[in-house]
């Protein structure tokens, strides 16, 4: 993959919110990555933008004192967004990185993504889409499959969730004790294909980003497992955190009207029959 710098930040951008006692989201421009505490130290998931490895490091050792790294990391996917500083930070912090099965072929440079549909039904973020990378990038032995039973390496208590449709082998992370969503980009809670939107981060729920979503009625059956969770609070991929009954209304909004919030009128990936 490319590691070039994309010109689309946040007022978010820079800042961070602890939204549990153990986990902190940071925002990297457009894109949230996290920061969990467990029993003995702390779990990075996700690893933003390109270019942002330097940041994000900073971000640890604040957070976690100088020269600490995490006991590994955990990627929801593999878009640009999710990875960007990623072949850095494991250079740099020598941790394995964790991701499912079905992701690991464009984690390892076997596969590229499909290239981002401008023509799908958004904003200008949508029509800006061919400049973000979709190539593979080669983590080699670094990657390895997460637990088939879903259990999150050294994060206790929490459990991952395949949640395709954004990508074959999305996932998302729960913590049931506390109900607790990480939901990567199976949802997230600002119209992500609508730059105003984007740089102001008006809280609103919506499906996987649209340019990059390649199968939509998983993606559809993939909320709809998460709503079923009834998770308390959801931090997404981009845009704020959600809670307690904004959070509930939201994603039952959101599961009985996929089509019409979710779904695009046209694109390359939307199929032509219909959806359940």
């Amino acid at each position: 993959m490319e590691d070039k710098l994309i010109p689309v930040t946040s007022v978010a951008s820079g800042f961070g919110i602890e939204f549990s006692p153990n986990a902190y989201m940071y925002t990297n421009q457009v894109v949230n990555l996290f920061f969990v505490g467990t029993d003995g130290g702390w779990v990075l998931i996700d690893a933003g933008m390109p270019k942002s490895a330097e940041k994000i490091r900073a971000e640890a050792e604040e957070r976690f004192g100088k020269g600490s790294k995490p006991e590994a990391i955990i990627l929801t996917h593999g878009h640009f967004d999710h990875v960007g500083g990623i072949e850095e930070l494991v250079e740099w912090w020598d941790v394995p990185v964790y991701a499912h099965e079905l992701e690991l072929p464009f984690l390892q440079g076997k596969i590229d993504y499909p290239e981002p549909d401008s023509s799908v039904e958004g904003g200008m973020v949508a029509k800006m889409s061919p400049i973000f990378p979709n190539e593979a990038i080669n983590l080699g032995s670094h990657v390895q499959n997460l637990p088939k039973d879903g259990s999150v390496p050294f994060m206790p208590g929490w459990k991952w969730i395949h949640t395709p449709g954004h990508t074959p082998g999305h996932i998302s992370l729960f913590h049931e004790q506390d109900r607790i969503l990480i939901a990567g980009d199976a949802f997230v809670a600002v119209k992500q294909e609508y730059l105003y939107k984007v740089i102001t981060q008006e809280l609103e729920i919506s499906g996987p980003p649209r340019y990059f979503t390649t199968d939509w009625q998983a993606a559809w059956d993939s909320v709809r497992k998460l709503s079923a969770l009834k998770p308390r609070i959801a931090a997404t991929g981009h845009g704020g955190v959600m809670s307690e009954e904004l959070l509930t209304s939201s994603l039952d909004l959101l599961v009985s009207e996929f089509e019409t919030i979710a779904i695009p009128d046209y694109g390359r990936f939307v199929d032509e029959g219909t959806y359940h």
